[in-house]
């Protein structure tokens, strides 16, 4: 296994000792949000959020593809608003957004 990143902070959750939920925090940027499929709607990447918004109170930033509507429902749910984006410009070549929360 490697290195996600090595100056970021890294928040786990766990049930029952197995990690279902991950996010990587690199300054005010959310690099990595991932909750397993069979613990989502469990509220594991809502709290990882809130983690998130406590440690960093002022913004947070992040880009999530277009074709991730779950995954815009889900910011947008939680205060976060698109304020850019690409036509695919990374690394996937994927059109994606920016969205910001800021406090």
């Amino acid at each position: 296994m490697g290195t996600v990143m090595p100056f970021s902070d890294v928040w786990v959750a766990e049930v029952d000792d197995a990690v279902c939920a991950v996010l990587v925090l690199k300054k005010n940027w959310i690099e990595q949000l991932y909750v397993d499929p069979d613990w989502t709607n469990q509220g594991l990447g809502t709290a990882l959020i809130e983690c998130a918004k406590v440690e960093r109170s002022e913004t947070l930033d992040l880009w999530t593809f277009k074709s991730n509507g779950h995954a815009q429902r889900f910011y947008e749910r939680h205060g976060f608003r698109a304020v850019g984006g690409t036509n695919g410009n990374n690394e996937e070549g994927e059109p994606d957004t920016h969205y910001r929360w800021v406090k």
